[in-house]
């Protein structure tokens, strides 16, 4: 069984007008999920709905908590890009799991939306890989504390010092 856990960011993404203001709704996870033919084999926790630029060391906490209380050794969780890379370090203290971060640059409401493909991308790859903490984007896979959200080219890369 793999536990998936929601905590907002643009995949979740609600706009409401030409400027731009957003609210984080409920989760297209469920539907995101059916789309792609996944039926089972997965129980789904929502978190929180935040913008991860909102996120506080208070949330990576319980982020970490939830992730220690669940039976199940695969987890997936979906969360905003800006600062999934700070909350794969935090989690890289959760021994003995299979770990993977996973989320969207354009929100899935949207016609253009690659948060489809990282679903199903992450959903393999939480199957695929050993213990440890990950992050599906872009159709590759990055190891915790060697990655980074390259803002200006839209797309995560490995940093330097990933070898």
């Amino acid at each position: 069984m793999i536990q998936i856990l929601t905590t907002g960011g643009t995949i979740d993404k609600v706009y409401f007008d030409a400027n731009s203001q957003f609210e984080i709704g409920d989760s297209l996870l469920p539907e995101l999920l059916t789309e792609s033919n996944i039926h089972g084999g997965y129980a789904l926790r929502e978190l929180m709905r935040k913008d991860s630029l909102e996120l506080t060391d208070d949330d990576r906490t319980l982020i970490l908590e939830a992730v220690n209380k669940t039976s199940s050794q695969r987890i997936l969780i979906t969360h905003g890009t800006d600062t999934m890379a700070e909350t794969g370090e935090v989690l890289k203290q959760a021994a003995g799991k299979t770990i993977v971060l996973t989320g969207a640059m354009q929100p899935a409401r949207m016609r253009r939306t690659d948060a489809i493909f990282n679903i199903g991308f992450a959903w393999s790859a939480v199957q695929l890989l050993p213990p440890g903490v990950y992050i599906a984007m872009n159709g590759e896979i990055f190891e915790a504390g060697a990655v980074r959200k390259n803002l200006a080219a839209q797309k995560f890369e490995r940093t330097d010092d990933a070898g």
